[in-house]
């Protein structure tokens, strides 16, 4: 036994040790990996701020516009490097620009090139290097807390990505595909892959599956009723008006895809600790499982049902203040930045709830037909 618990020991730290070299050599690589870029990349070695400007918007609110002299170092092309000279102008507010420092590493555009001096645009920040940072730091803590189920989640994670993006893919260059179509197919892989991988092929996780894929029609079925019945009424489409597709169809389809992780998640939770319970104590009957199960399921309802809200609501706090600072009517800037986001929360929430009875019940139905074999 004390062999046993030192190899696990020692194959756990090799992987740690691995996976630490594995960051390393790959936030060495992303540092250097200028080559594998065909825009021009260059690192900025001095700024001088040049001139500053007050101005105001529409409504007499007062900003202030500052002009940044930059120059920088060429990493790439033809002319790896040499200087160029860049200006930035960016704002107090800094909702669409930003102030640039030394160190920075800009991908920029060549205007005009006279005798040694070259100038140019700036058009965008290569960032690759904090993604990286922060990817290994979600491996690490998966791995860490998780181990093998860590591990598969991970797995799981990068499969569910690439599903995705083939799935948006097919719809871009066949937009005779229905979109909702796609989605359906894609929620059934997310569920099975996701739900087998981590949990194995077990009746816990045959009964999150069925409960997730119940929930998920029935949530989608009462928010496109209701949709239907007000006329979509209160719903403000405008922030989808760059598409070229149906806004109705593109939203609904984000329902799909949103509703699903809230929905597998109460799913497996609800499985799991109805399992738990029948593990512990065999002798345990249906009511008291049924009893348990609610409890658990009231507990766990306000609490996810609050974090979908925060989730969906985060991502329109900077355009929510935004329109504020420029005195736009509260009631607005509500319309304006949160009917579909609330939109999406609610129909969340409904998932939610609905998971909770229709986990319970299908656990509790694979909990019997164990009981029966037995």
């Amino acid at each position: 036994m004390i062999n046993k618990t030192r190899n696990r020991t020692t194959k756990r730290w090799i992987l740690y040790i691995l996976l630490l070299f594995c960051l390393a050599s790959s936030l060495l690589f992303v540092n250097d990996n200028y080559s594998f870029y065909d825009r021009p990349i260059a690192q900025v070695v001095q700024t001088t701020l040049e001139d500053t400007t007050k101005t105001k918007d529409m409504h007499g609110n007062e900003d202030t516009l500052f002009t940044q002299h930059i120059v920088a170092i060429l990493k790439n092309g033809e002319e790896k490097g040499q200087q160029i000279h860049l200006t930035n102008q960016y704002s107090t507010s800094g909702a669409y620009d930003q102030q640039y420092h030394i160190g920075n590493k800009l991908f920029v555009s060549i205007d005009s090139e006279t005798g040694e001096k070259i100038a140019g645009s700036i058009t965008d920040v290569k960032r690759d290097q904090y993604v990286l940072v922060v990817a290994w730091i979600f491996i690490f803590t998966l791995l860490i807390v998780g181990h093998k189920q860590g591990l598969l989640a991970i797995v799981s994670f990068v499969i569910n990505v690439l599903l995705l993006s083939f799935a948006l893919d097919i719809y871009v260059h066949y937009s005779r595909v229905s979109l909702l179509l796609i989605c359906g197919i894609c929620i059934l892989l997310f569920t099975a892959i996701s739900l087998l991988l981590v949990s194995g092929f077990n009746e816990k996780t045959y009964a999150a599956i069925v409960a997730t894929l119940i929930a998920t029609v029935a949530s989608l079925s009462i928010t496109s009723l209701v949709i239907w019945l007000t006329s979509g009424s209160g719903l403000r489409y405008e922030e989808m008006q760059f598409l070229t597709r149906p806004y109705h169809t593109v939203f609904m389809a984000g329902l799909f895809i949103g509703s699903l992780g809230a929905i597998m998640d109460v799913a497996i939770t609800m499985s799991s600790s109805i399992f738990a319970l029948y593990e512990r104590d065999h002798d345990i009957s249906i009511k008291s499982l049924k009893t348990s199960g609610m409890d658990i399921g009231k507990d766990i309802m306000g609490t996810i049902t609050s974090i979908l809200f925060f989730a969906y609501i985060s991502g329109s706090i900077p355009m929510l203040i935004l329109y504020l600072k420029n005195a736009s009517p509260l009631g607005f800037a509500l319309s304006m930045n949160l009917s579909l986001e609330l939109a999406r929360a609610l129909a969340g929430g409904i998932g939610i709830v609905l998971t909770i009875p229709i986990g319970l019940y299908t656990t509790v139905f694979f909990v019997k037909r164990k009981k029966a074999r037995v």
